[in-house]
């Protein structure tokens, strides 16, 4: 219940502002961020919808746990 309520309080506020949301979801310095920033200067409406994808469908540990992984089996 806890995880719902907060999940529909970061769609609140990427729709506000939506380099926020993503920030609260994924982290400051994460790929996502950067990019939804991006969108965000270039338009208001690219950023909302970018960062309403994010929030919704991309899990932030998956993805770092992927990414590790990766990194560990090449050294």
């Amino acid at each position: 219940m806890a995880d719902l309520c907060c999940k529909c309080l970061e769609i609140l506020i990427a729709i506000l502002l939506p380099p926020l949301g993503v920030c609260l979801r994924h982290g400051c310095c994460s790929l996502e961020f950067c990019i939804c920033l991006a969108l965000t200067i270039l338009g208001y409406l690219p950023g909302i919808l970018y960062a309403l994808y994010v929030i919704v469908a991309v899990e932030p540990e998956r993805h770092r746990h992927d990414y590790y992984h990766s990194v560990n089996e090449v050294a």
